[in-house]
């Protein structure tokens, strides 16, 4: 005997269950969640972008970087860098000078402004972190941490070790793609 067939909402609701466990689902969401929050607190006081935060915390506690440096720091592409730092020159918040010893480099410093800028926003970032901290204790953010960890490691796997033929119909991917030696 078959199963009748479900109603939309029925559908829906399954769909959704199987959605709440997928990760790669999720994290979009998350993300998306978490530069609404940050971008609401951040125009409260200065108006700065998201970008422009983290360079004035970066240079803040660090002092001048390398544009590179930032990048790596920050987990993100050196171009979102380069595209914003100009906009922060002109609005008197960093300086920027090419590296002597590397002239491809661009060295990033904080100027009295920056530093100002950094300092007005500094106290809202702070208890917005205080705030997570509540939520989760310090163990649970550690694994938290660890998890994103393995889920990079996991990102940079050679295709070859994420996908095997045996999955993988009449082997749909081409051959430079299942190279173990090709990057992800």
């Amino acid at each position: 005997m078959t199963k009748p067939p479900l109603s939309k909402a029925e559908r829906i609701k399954a769909r959704r269950a199987r959605e709440e466990v997928n990760i790669f689902a999720r994290m979009p969401a998350a993300y998306a969640g978490s530069r609404a929050q940050a971008q609401k607190l951040l125009q409260q006081v200065d108006g700065l972008s998201i970008v422009e935060w983290r360079v004035l915390w970066d240079l803040s506690e660090a002092g001048p970087l390398s544009i590179r440096d930032m990048a790596q720091i920050q987990r993100v592409d050196h171009s979102q860098l380069s595209r914003a730092l100009p906009e922060m020159r002109r609005k008197g918040f960093v300086t920027m000078q090419r590296d002597e010893a590397d002239g491809r480099q661009m060295n990033v410093a904080l100027t009295e402004e920056g530093r100002r800028a950094y300092e007005r926003t500094a106290p809202i970032m702070k208890q917005r972190r205080a705030a997570l901290r509540r939520a989760f204790s310090p163990e649970e953010l550690k694994q938290f941490a660890g998890y994103f960890d393995r889920l990079e490691a996991f990102y940079r796997q050679p295709l070859s070790e994420l996908l095997t033929d045996d999955l993988m119909p009449d082997n749909l991917l081409p051959d430079h793609l299942m190279n173990k030696d090709t990057p992800s």
